[in-house]
């Protein structure tokens, strides 16, 4: 008559496997939820300051920078990318239409006038710009408001010279940028103070003047 079989008794083999299951599935799970926590965090949008397009710049005394001495700047544009502006209150001399239409090959009627040249920031100082109301619009002008536009195209030039252009302008040459941060980081330095811009006061012929008056209208708290 065969011997009955001893069943060998269990090892802890089996419950090792099973502890090992389920503690990666545990670290499983929590990697899920921290990934889960992680896309979520990523989608909210970090507060940043609201764009300062269509408002000044006025420079303070803490910035150093002799290029932007007393300057008031309009901002064109402000966000993500970075920030476009121009000088409002640095005249440099007076041309004549013809002779500042003559390089585009454009002309302008006899006894147009002359037009005052400002220097409108640091960056490309052979660029011209117009910066203007908004009632005359042309190939590729970009209008920031209800009252100010920008016009690169040297055709509003030509228009101005024959009575036809914006109600007001200023012409410049340059134009002052600043990377992606970098205007918002001098403006924590006190560099700059931020003032609401109008007609009258980009537009006046007093350049002193127009520091002065900004000084006195900038926003404190942005």
């Amino acid at each position: 008559m065969p011997r009955p079989t001893r069943r060998a008794p269990a090892t802890s083999a089996g419950v090792s496997t099973t502890c090992s299951r389920s503690s990666w599935a545990v670290a499983a799970l929590l990697v899920a939820v921290i990934l889960v926590l992680g896309t979520a965090a990523d989608g909210e949008e970090t507060p940043t300051r609201r764009s300062l397009a269509g408002r000044l710049l006025v420079a303070t005394d803490v910035l150093r920078d002799p290029r932007f001495a007393r300057t008031v700047i309009y901002i064109v544009r402000h966000n993500a990318d970075g920030a476009f502006g121009l000088v409002v209150n640095w005249p440099l001399t007076d041309v004549s239409y013809e002779r500042a239409l003559r390089p585009f090959g454009l002309e302008a009627p006899s006894e147009s006038g002359d037009v005052r040249v400002h220097y409108g920031g640091p960056v490309q100082e052979r660029r011209g710009f117009v910066l203007h109301t908004p009632d005359w619009k042309g190939e590729g002008t970009t209008v920031v408001d209800d009252h100010f536009a920008l016009t690169e195209d040297p055709k509003v030039l030509q228009a101005m010279a024959k009575g036809a252009g914006p109600r007001r302008a200023l012409f410049m040459l340059g134009y002052a940028g600043w990377a992606p941060g970098q205007l918002d980081a001098e403006l924590k330095t006190g560099a700059w103070g931020v003032a609401p811009a109008d007609e009258r006061l980009v537009f006046d012929e007093d350049p002193k003047q127009k520091w002065i008056e900004a000084m006195t209208r900038r926003i404190l708290d942005l």
